[in-house]
């Protein structure tokens, strides 16, 4: 068998050992324990793009995945909007990396609590924390905390199924709804409120989100933004969505759109045709066939440039919204250094739903990894942690909530670059055996808590299809995590 690697998985807790050309590096046979064993916490697209190019790159390396809830993905599953499923595919190259011989997926696992990083530190080479960014970007205005007003990402939640949000129940009987910001969450956001709720059907969207829509109200979103046209967020495909959306007209203001089509030879193309777009619905009158698609609309969107909140406005029983109120703002500096400055002027819009896309952001789980609560990062370079030796990190935690899918991909591939050369020039050390998961599995038992392996997903994604296809959708998710795992353990 010289020349060939002997494999061997243990099916209880996938345990391994292999022998590799039967030579180690220390020239004697080697068992599992001198394989090199990385831990990565968190399953969404951060975690996996990091195991699977450690993976490809290297024949000799185990990974194990650490997940706090029942299911993997993260925000693929709870974060990418319903409508846009083929976003959705990169799933499937996710499963590939979790049924990889090397790869094993521990769902149900809190890190930070069930387990400490310093444990896992103690039981791997090296430990890359990829879980994202939780929480919420606080608008720090006066009102906010009114029923109402909610985040995107808890809004986003609700409608995705994501289990701490399930009993979010927004009220959507207003007509009007502001959203703050002009990312492509928002947008999200804004499309959902606004689709019609035929085309919804045929999506993941949950039931309770789907009936609750099929109510709604609300005829009228305003997307706001405390910079001008020029300086949006989103990108061309999230507003051609918008200007398309059935059932719909856009609704803008001439003047916030004044200098736009001057300042536009001097920008770079992306953000060129996404302005034209804009300039376009803004200010061209449509053609016959697009001005009777306007004229049949029964709701409305639309941009509100150069605002930021400074207050919710509460009804007379203090109790809900009523309104918000904007501060009117103008521009100063050029390029990217350009700024939004108070002009002292103040609006109210009344409105009955708030929803603040302002950006969401990481928080630490555990007091021993160094965090900058500034920035809500943890402080890296190339994702080697600072002042934390065989500690990574990956993703938005790496970098801040920023880019899509494909911006995770590349900065997750950088990290595992950094943990891979870090191996290579002895950096890291492998000379010490470790137990992984073999050891943690030990801790979480007597802890009480059962992980949920991927063929213990796979049956909840097997009952969540099955349903979906009773009505007509690709799935129907299980909303809460008791649920997730009566499923897993049947």
């Amino acid at each position: 068998m010289s020349g060939h690697k002997l494999l061997k998985l243990w099916s209880s807790g996938r345990s391994r050992w292999r022998l590799h050309e039967g030579i180690s590096r220390c020239g004697k046979a080697c068992y599992s324990s001198c394989i090199p064993k990385v831990c990565i916490v968190g399953s969404g697209p951060a975690g996996f793009y990091t195991a699977q190019h450690i993976i490809k790159a290297r024949q000799d390396v185990d990974v194990d995945i650490y997940e706090r809830l029942p299911v993997p993905f993260g925000l693929v599953r709870f974060g990418v909007a319903p409508d846009h499923p083929e976003v959705k595919n990169v799933i499937n190259t996710f499963t590939q990396t979790a049924k990889h011989s090397r790869c094993s997926f521990y769902g149900n696992v809190n890190v930070g609590k069930d387990v400490s990083v310093d444990e896992l530190q103690q039981a791997y080479h090296a430990v890359v924390l990829s879980y994202g960014a939780e929480g919420n970007r606080s608008m720090g205005v006066p009102g906010e905390d009114l029923a109402g007003v909610y985040s995107a990402k808890d809004f986003v939640g609700w409608y995705n199924g994501l289990p701490n949000c399930r009993e979010l129940s927004p009220d959507l009987s207003c007509e009007t709804a502001v959203i703050l910001g002009q990312g492509n969450v928002a947008l999200d956001v804004a499309r959902i409120l606004l689709s019609p709720i035929d085309s919804l059907k045929k999506t993941d969207i949950t039931q309770p989100a789907l009936e609750a829509l099929a109510e709604s109200q609300v005829c009228r979103v305003l997307i706001v933004g405390r910079r001008g046209p020029m300086q949006i967020a989103c990108t061309i495909k999230e507003l051609r969505e918008m200007v398309n959306l059935p059932g719909t007209r856009p609704e803008m203001v001439a003047t916030d759109f004044e200098g736009v089509a001057e300042a536009l030879k001097d920008v770079p193309r992306p953000r060129k045709r996404l302005t034209e777009l804009m300039l376009k619905t803004a200010l061209e009158k449509p053609g016959e066939k697009e001005q009777e698609r306007r004229n049949k609309a029964s709701r409305v969107w639309g941009f509100r440039f150069f605002r930021s909140p400074i207050e919710v406005l509460a009804d007379p029983s203090q109790n809900k919204i009523a309104g918000i109120r904007l501060a009117v703002n103008k521009l100063e500096g050029s390029g990217e250094g350009v700024q939004a400055v108070l002009t002292g002027e103040e609006e109210d819009v009344p409105c009955g739903l708030v929803v603040s896309s302002i950006g969401y952001k990481s928080l630490s789980i555990d007091p021993s990894v160094p965090f900058d609560s500034h920035k809500a990062i943890v402080p890296n370079i190339m994702g080697r942690v600072q002042q934390a030796a065989g500690l990574y990190c990956s993703g938005w935690l790496k970098t801040g909530p920023t880019g899509v899918i494909a911006t995770t991909m590349n900065n997750s591939f950088d990290t595992a670059r950094s943990l891979m050369e870090d191996m290579d020039s002895g950096m890291l050390d492998l000379s010490a055996a470790k137990p992984g998961s073999q050891s943690i599995s030990v801790l979480l038992e007597k802890r009480g808590v059962k992980p949920v392996t991927f063929s213990d997903w796979e049956k909840i994604d097997n009952v969540e299809m099955t349903r979906g296809e009773a009505s007509g959708k690709p799935r129907e998710k299980l909303l809460n995590v008791e649920e997730m795992l009566q499923v897993a353990r049947t």
